[in-house]
């Protein structure tokens, strides 16, 4: 009661704050198994199995689709369903001169805010893709070289760049083959890699970035020639 007399007005009590939604944690499974080509690219998603295998209704796993189609990782087709985006040749044509731009600028402003300690990270890193190389392990090098692009992402801490950059490199993974397959890859890759590295340690931001927009060049090249040692269809 105030003075005189009135209840006074309750605000309602604030929501309490809910657990991640059911539909994040089946997009964030349904999106490791499409890394993964568990559902290749182009495959149907039968909605209704999925369902029945993670003991869910069809609505959050609807919206999860919403989700991932949203990321570009899922394509939804009116009266068809639900399909895995395929990436054509149009596409990376398309998506890796916009990544080298983003990725140039990163290994540029990375260079500036470089400390003794970033250097010595990126050369652990560095040291990794050198020990895989040798040891022709490739799907160790192929997840040290993320790793490396990664740590130069957060050192440049562009948080704007960074999340472009990632949507577009989860649109890249989606393609049944990657630069790496291509003859001598491994080497030109890590011979580019040493280059970034010591343009990143001498601070030449500007050659930083020149060479970085390059070597996403390269991998271009590298999946065009992959894709051409393929049979025609």
């Amino acid at each position: 009661m105030n003075a005189r007399g009135r209840r006074a007005d309750l605000k309602p009590p604030r929501p309490l704050i809910a657990p991640a939604a059911l539909y994040q944690e089946v997009a964030a499974r349904l999106r490791e198994r499409i890394f993964a080509h568990e559902f290749p690219p182009g495959a149907w998603i039968d909605e209704q199995a999925l369902a029945t295998e993670y003991g869910i209704s069809r609505t959050p796993l609807r919206e999860a689709l919403k989700v991932l189609a949203s990321e570009g990782m899922v394509t939804l087709k009116p009266r068809r369903g639900s399909y895995v985006t395929e990436v054509s040749d149009h596409d990376l044509d398309d998506i890796f001169p916009v990544l080298a731009l983003l990725e140039g600028r990163c290994a540029h402003e990375a260079t500036e805010r470089a400390r003794p300690e970033d250097l010595r990270r990126l050369e652990a890193l560095h040291d990794s893709l050198e020990k895989y190389a040798t040891a022709k392990n490739l799907d160790r090098f192929f997840e040290a070289n993320q790793e490396f692009h990664r740590a130069v992402m957060e050192l440049a801490g562009n948080r704007w760049l960074t999340q472009v950059i990632q949507d577009l490199r989860k649109v890249l993974r989606l393609t049944r083959h990657h630069s790496l397959l291509a003859r001598g890859r491994v080497q030109e890759s890590l011979a580019e890699h040493r280059a970034i590295l010591a343009a990143i340690r001498a601070r030449e931001a500007e050659r930083a970035g020149e060479l970085m927009r390059a070597h996403l060049a390269q991998g271009r090249a590298a999946i065009a020639k992959v894709r051409a040692r393929e049979p025609a269809a």
